[in-house]
């Protein structure tokens, strides 16, 4: 039979596959998320997120040196806290444990690591919502406020990229401005340009206890249902001087991903989210797929999307079992 064209020759062994593979999973293009509690005094495994925990400040250095030694070196921090009052006043308190803990890994390792944290009102809120209620709805501009106050406390803490996750309008020029006047001129800006309402972000709203106490958070976070909104808001974080843009969830949202790329001159990031990662675990626990295979399978199409950078709780994993190792 005459076949000219087999395009199975490039498929014929793994070491062939390896060499015209058109996407590649780069460790150095992935983020850990970290949970930083103040309560207790041992780590604590969440459990709806196997393998992920929170992490009392105090001893957070001690708990990362090993994820450290395997190589994790960016990382995204998030608080847990006991403290929640309307107005979120914990989110910059000098004893928030996310400030606690960046102060101490940069005193520890200086540029050694980068550090970026989320600055959102979510989880110090007595609501659970992203930002300050009047009359029953999330004040858009007296929000901004505390955004700014809360992104110069992490970067005085030491942070080196603040990552505003709160979808308010005109949070990035805010926050750009309060840390331009604060002589904070080269902090970078991870905005979370489309951020979806989301359901599949329940795992993460029971490890950092963020979940709203009434409604939900359609009223700021974008609609799933939309795709072309995604390139105002893309123009807009642009503008008010983002250095990088992020789409949230990843593995739903791989076409959002694909127009970022092709629409921003800056890096994309895509944040592989708590429920896609628990749903690995999962099916990995009921025999249902392979763990490796299947996060690798998901990391590869979100970088194949067009992400520059992937915010991923399967880094560990995928170090310390060298899932990515040739």
């Amino acid at each position: 039979m005459e076949i000219f064209n087999r395009p199975r020759r490039l498929r014929l062994n793994k070491i062939i596959r390896d060499l015209v593979a058109e996407t590649k999973i780069d460790r150095a293009k992935m983020i850990q998320p970290y949970f930083i509690s103040e309560k207790g005094s041992s780590r604590f495994e969440i459990k709806s997120m196997p393998g992920i925990y929170r992490d009392p400040a105090d001893k957070f250095l001690e708990y990362f040196k090993p994820d450290f030694d395997l190589g994790i070196n960016k990382i995204m921090l998030f608080g847990v806290v006991g403290t929640k009052d309307s107005t979120g006043s914990f989110a910059d308190h000098k004893d928030n444990p996310v400030l606690i803990a960046a102060e101490a890994l940069k005193n520890h390792y200086g540029d050694k690591i980068f550090i970026a944290g989320d600055v959102c009102l979510c989880e110090y809120t007595d609501t659970g919502h992203c930002g300050i209620i009047k009359d029953d709805y999330v004040d858009n501009d007296s929000t901004l406020k505390r955004l700014g106050e809360m992104a110069l406390s992490l970067v005085k803490a030491g942070a080196d990229c603040v990552g505003p996750s709160d979808m308010m309008d005109g949070r990035v020029g805010y926050i750009r401005k309060k840390l331009e006047d604060d002589g904070h001129k080269n902090s970078i800006i991870m905005a979370y340009t489309a951020k979806y309402a989301s359901s599949y972000y329940g795992p993460f709203r029971d490890a950092a206890e963020s979940a709203p106490k009434f409604g939900d958070r359609k009223s700021y976070q974008m609609d799933f249902r939309n795709k072309r909104e995604t390139l105002r808001e893309l123009q807009f974080d642009t503008a008010e001087g983002a250095d990088i843009v992020m789409v949230k969830p990843a593995l739903a949202y791989l076409d959002i991903i694909h127009i970022f790329k092709e629409n921003s001159e800056l890096p994309v990031a895509a944040y592989n989210v708590s429920g896609e990662y628990s749903m690995v675990k999962l099916m990995a626990r009921e025999n249902m797929a392979v763990e490796k295979d299947l996060a690798l399978e998901n990391l590869t199409a979100i970088f194949r999307a067009g992400a520059d950078m992937v915010l991923t709780y399967h880094l560990r994993d995928a170090l310390k079992n060298g899932w990515l190792d040739a």
